[in-house]
């Protein structure tokens, strides 16, 4: 089939991660960028040899040239682009969360399914060695029934201070959306994508209002006093199956790590595992023993970022569905959101897909 061509709206940030993907895809090609800030835009353009260029994201939804978006703006803009896209006939690769809203994801399927398109949100961790070994693993069954698990992904003083993360209106929540959507849901990619019935959870800013509070993160700032998202977020989870789930994050901790500490512990009727170490803990009733072994990591081909547009090109092309599912980020959406109204009522909250 002839090239795919791609039109990257944002092109600052993130989106610089994507481009190795599409760089080494056999089946796609940048040719258009759109941005907001037409000075960077034009500046990308001259260093990555793109001549469609656009400040208005509706000029490369018009280009009947071009096959795929990829979507790499601050979150609240996700759903209105990627929807403008799909009713324009394009594919769509949209950067995570898919949108700060289960509402708003219900209308991107909504758009997908009409156009026929295939959209795919951006979990980059999916995609890494560990975690594709990981997944084979426990597809196997190794672990039995996972009747309940433990995520924390927490940085220490690792506050991101853009507007486009800390205020709500751009971003719709602060390190619950942006960095614990992807321990939530590899965690509930590992476990199956059971549906999640409930959530107690609350979500606070504690550290970024105190005076003289800091970040590390970009070279080291005071956190901006207009800062109006949560810095930490914990939560207990029900699945539908009777699993559980606890799970924290947080930009701003006193915890004894250097940059971010990612976890998950999976346990099982017959097992448990551990990732990123990449671990499964088994035992043997009968002699009373316990065997832990870890799992073969095939070195990466590419960094998970880039692989993410690598494969969602390759499923394209070969007229496979999407490498992440629309219906896998609402359930990851739906917690997120269930997270929040535990916050605002004060109680567990039932969940809505």
């Amino acid at each position: 089939m002839a090239t795919l061509k791609v039109g990257i709206i944002g092109v600052g940030g993130i989106s610089r991660s994507h481009l190795p993907g599409w760089e080494a895809s056999e089946h796609a090609e940048v040719v258009a960028g759109s941005d907001v800030n037409d000075k960077v835009l034009k500046s990308w353009g001259k260093q990555h040899g793109v001549s469609i260029l656009s400040t208005d994201p509706k000029d490369l939804f018009r280009n009947p040239d071009i096959d795929i978006i990829d979507v790499c703006t601050p979150n609240n803009y996700h759903a209105p682009l990627a929807i403008a896209a799909m009713n324009a006939g394009k594919h769509v690769i949209c950067e995570k969360p898919l949108a700060p809203n289960p509402a708003a994801i219900k209308k991107m399927i909504a758009a997908r399914d009409r156009s026929k398109k295939t959209l795919m949100t951006a979990q980059h961790f999916r995609f890494g060695g560990g975690a594709k070994a990981m997944k084979a693993e426990l597809d196997t069954g190794v672990l039995g029934d996972i009747y309940h698990a433990r995520s924390w992904m927490l940085r220490r003083s690792g506050a991101p201070v853009r507007p486009g993360f800390i205020l709500k209106e751009h971003s719709g929540g602060g390190p619950c959306i942006d960095i614990g959507v992807h321990i939530l849901d590899l965690t509930l990619w590992f476990m199956g994508n059971p549906n999640p019935a409930a959530v107690s959870g609350v979500a606070r800013k504690e550290i970024a209002n105190q005076r003289g509070a800091f970040t590390n993160m970009g070279g080291g700032a005071r956190m901006p006093r207009n800062m109006n998202v949560e810095d930490f977020a914990a939560a207990f989870v029900r699945f539908e199956n009777g699993a559980t789930l606890v799970i924290e994050v947080s930009w701003l901790l006193h915890h004894d790590t250097q940059g971010e500490d990612m976890q998950m512990w999976l346990y099982g009727t017959k097992g448990g595992s551990h990732w990123p170490k990449c671990e499964i803990y088994e035992s043997n009733n009968q002699t009373r023993q316990h065997y832990n072994r870890t799992l073969k990591n095939t070195r990466d081909r590419m960094e998970p970022h880039a692989l993410e547009c690598f494969e969602f090109a390759e499923a394209i092309a070969n007229g496979k569905p999407s490498p992440v599912p629309a219906e896998q980020s609402m359930q990851v959406m739906a917690i997120l959101d269930g997270i929040y109204r535990s916050q605002e009522q004060g109680k567990e909250v039932k969940v809505r897909i």
